[in-house]
């Protein structure tokens, strides 16, 4: 969403937006001149808006995370405005562009962001809508020109609410089929059947990559795979090693070898991640030495395994992880890098349905840490689910060492504990407590 509203808002559109907490990023888009406000108050929608004779100058841009109940949402229903979802919008500005779509349950907005900088290193007229702040544009957008020729736009393909169905790619990548979101599809294989049909909307003329595995056949786009580890992949990685912070792999294509490509983020799955980014570069022209650049000075996305302190006696990772298999990979990849070091990680369960589809993989997940604090679910758009707490799923939890609390009595266990690597992890709030946590760890 915010992406979007900087978009219009380079446009010259007078853009003006709800949210529900104040965050870093709504401070920055107050800043460019996008005009916020926090509390669902009908009075609150800005006159202009409102006037009459505006109206058909007025685009209502809603998110799934917006509840039915919202009054300001139910204000221009009643009152007749045009009104689309974020996907729709999405949609409407992607269908006559070269567009590059990034879909999965994991990994889209790594992979969607290494491709937008690689495009971006080759000196590209790529615009790039991003799901997360990538730390090298310090933006979730790119703006390039779409009245130049040889413009592309790189978007990340969502699959809640099967908004990804709105997009109609030349090109696309297929990072993970996961199960998620079964509240919206009831059963995995319908997962697996949405997928597939946002495949087969891959214009004739282009390419789908998918991770080598996935059930996706029978398209009239060519497919090509990709693995890490698979050498049955047409794209693939070997002799993976990892060296003074850095990952190190050889590229495999389906004509040759580009070797020692060097990477800086940590986690297989992000070298994983870089590897689909590149082989779509590849695919579309993009020349080795920028692809090669890009890797070397790529510097990931906010929120994603994102490292706010390091010294000798603390390590402190911020993560987005709220499914199991991110959680999974974001514990192994701080095992991976803090070998002996004992992981205290702070998570916020993010929706009550995801909570209880999935409770036994989180709890399975986070008993991998030394010790485990969670904060209350983050309801989100929903209501309570009876039965369904972090307390419930602190019971599933094998490690003892656990606990649950609120935000400010976890800054008081910080203070007394010590830990040696610390993670926050979840996609609700939980960021809020980056910046205490930040000023905190400096006195350690």
């Amino acid at each position: 969403m915010s992406a979007l509203a900087r978009y219009f808002n380079a446009c010259g559109k007078v853009v003006v937006g709800y949210d529900k907490t104040s965050t870093p990023l709504t401070d920055e888009l107050k800043i460019e001149g996008i005009k916020i406000h926090f509390n669902d108050d009908v009075d609150a929608i800005p006159e202009a808006v409102k006037q009459a004779e505006n109206k058909e100058a007025v685009l209502v841009v809603l998110t799934p995370a917006i509840p039915k109940v919202h009054a300001e949402w139910n204000y221009f229903i009643s009152n007749g405005y045009t009104i689309v979802k974020r996907s729709q919008l999405l949609g409407l500005l992607t269908a006559d562009q070269e567009t590059m779509a990034v879909a999965g349950t994991h990994g889209k907005t790594t992979t969607s962001s290494i491709l937008a900088f690689i495009l971006s290193t080759a000196k590209e007229n790529c615009t790039a809508f991003l799901g997360g702040i990538s730390s090298n544009f310090n933006s979730n957008l790119l703006l390039g020109n779409a009245n130049e020729k040889n413009h592309l736009i790189v978007v990340e393909a969502d699959e809640f609410d099967r908004s990804f169905l709105t997009l109609f790619p030349k090109y696309a990548i297929i990072t993970s089929m996961d199960p998620d979101h079964l509240d919206i599809y009831g059963t995995d294989a319908e997962i697996k059947a949405t997928y597939q049909k946002f495949a087969e909307q891959v214009k004739r003329d282009g390419l789908i990559l998918i991770k080598k595995g996935l059930p996706i056949k029978n398209t009239e786009a060519k497919i090509l795979t990709y693995s890490i580890d698979d050498s049955q992949a047409d794209y693939f990685a070997e002799n993976i090693m990892v060296k003074e912070g850095f990952y190190y792999f050889d590229l495999v294509t389906p004509g040759y070898k580009i070797e020692k490509l060097k990477f800086g983020l940590p986690g297989r799955h992000n070298v994983e991640n870089a590897l689909a980014a590149s082989a779509l570069a590849i695919e579309v022209g993009i020349d080795l030495s920028s692809i090669q650049e890009a890797l070397l000075n790529y510097k990931g996305v906010k929120r994603r395994f994102e490292v706010q302190v390091r010294n000798k006696n603390i390590t402190y990772i911020d993560d987005y992880a709220h499914h199991p298999t991110e959680l999974v990979a974001a514990i192994q990849s701080a095992k991976e890098l803090y070998p002996g070091k004992k992981i205290t990680g702070l998570f916020q369960p993010h929706l009550f349905t995801r909570t209880r589809d999935f409770a036994d993989g989180f709890a399975s997940a986070l008993s991998m840490l030394d010790t485990i604090y969670l904060l209350d679910i983050y309801p989100a758009r929903e209501e309570p689910i009876a039965g369904i707490d972090s307390n419930m799923l602190l019971g599933k939890i094998t490690n003892q060492d656990k606990m649950l609390l609120s935000k400010t009595a976890f800054i008081e266990q910080i203070r007394s504990r010590k830990p040696e690597v610390l993670m926050t992890l979840g996609a609700g709030d939980v960021d809020q407590l980056v910046n205490p946590l930040v000023q905190l760890l400096k006195e350690f």
